[in-house]
């Protein structure tokens, strides 16, 4: 198998797993309260993940003096992007989170910019233009009236800009720290965060739901699968292919997720979320567009 090929094909297997993520979180629904979810899927991702690069030798030790990084890593991701994501989920569907959250890759040249003074080109500011009109097609029905809840919309869109917020403070994390043992600090630091409000929102309602086996899977695929796995995928596709290049398939997400959901959880897919989910893609594909410089 060339490299190329399993290049491109881990970076799609990483989407196909967010993509389920979507749904196991609206089965884990059935049985399972947000914070709940979130605190059982950090406890068996972190302590995987630990266990397997403690085996391999591949676990970086952690200096002093960089833990206020992870710890602002893991207010952000996981902290406020779970937080964003599973309370919207809540209230918004599968496709339509999924969609929100693809958005991700077209406000980054602008955190860019912002913190980093990097350039926006004429096809950055395109594509986004592009992609918010077809987010508008697919938050906004035929009459004009919000297809989901504004609360879920917005709580979806906080889990975007808690993933901005993540990749500026990456940039300050030393570069000697490898990316899956970074995967493993910020998921063992934000079920720190996560705690307190699990014991004091969550404990007392648990058992308050029934416990069923496809709940409990889809809690467990959520932490090994969506939480584990899929950053590996990626995070070894990104490293030959570079960040830019890598994040352009994130807007493969909602595509999957949208089938998915029609063909588990019986969601409606019509003609115009298709069209909005079209035209998502596209603008993403816009703003990636290179132009030379002239006398480059």
């Amino acid at each position: 198998m060339s490299e190329r090929i399993k290049v491109l094909g881990s970076l799609v297997l990483s989407m196909i797993c967010w993509a389920f993520s979507f749904v196991w979180i609206k089965q884990a629904f059935v049985s399972f309260d947000p914070l709940t979810i979130v605190v059982m899927r950090l406890i068996i991702s972190a302590g995987l993940l630990a266990i397997i690069l403690k085996l391999l030798g591949q676990l970086v030790k952690m200096r002093l003096a960089d833990l206020k990084w992870f710890i602002l890593l893991a207010f952000f991701e996981p902290f406020l992007y779970f937080m964003g994501e599973s309370f919207g989920l809540e209230l918004v569907s599968s496709t339509v989170g999924a969609v929100i959250v693809s958005t991700i890759p077209l406000f980054a040249p602008i955190t860019d910019k912002l913190f980093f003074k990097s350039r926006i080109s004429w096809a950055n500011i395109l594509g986004i233009l592009v992609s918010f009109v077809g987010v508008l097609l697919i938050i906004f029905k035929e009459d004009f009236s919000l297809a989901a809840p504004l609360k879920g919309i917005l709580l979806v869109f906080l889990a975007v800009f808690a993933a901005l917020g993540y990749s500026v403070v990456l940039k300050k994390v030393p570069s000697h720290y490898n990316s899956v043992s970074i995967i493993t600090y910020q998921n063992a630091i934000g079920l720190i965060y996560f705690l307190p409000l699990f014991i004091i929102y969550d404990i007392p309602k648990l058992g308050h739901k029934p416990f069923t086996s496809d709940a409990i899977y889809a809690v467990v695929a959520l932490a090994v699968v969506a939480s584990s796995l899929a950053f590996i995928f990626f995070t070894y596709g990104m490293r030959k292919i570079g960040i830019t290049k890598a994040n352009v398939f994130v807007n493969m997400i909602p595509v999957f997720t949208a089938i998915i959901a029609w063909r588990v959880l019986g969601d409606v897919l019509s003609l115009q979320m298709m069209i909005g989910i079209a035209i998502v893609i596209s603008g993403v594909f816009v703003s990636q567009i290179k132009v030379r410089r002239r006398g480059v």
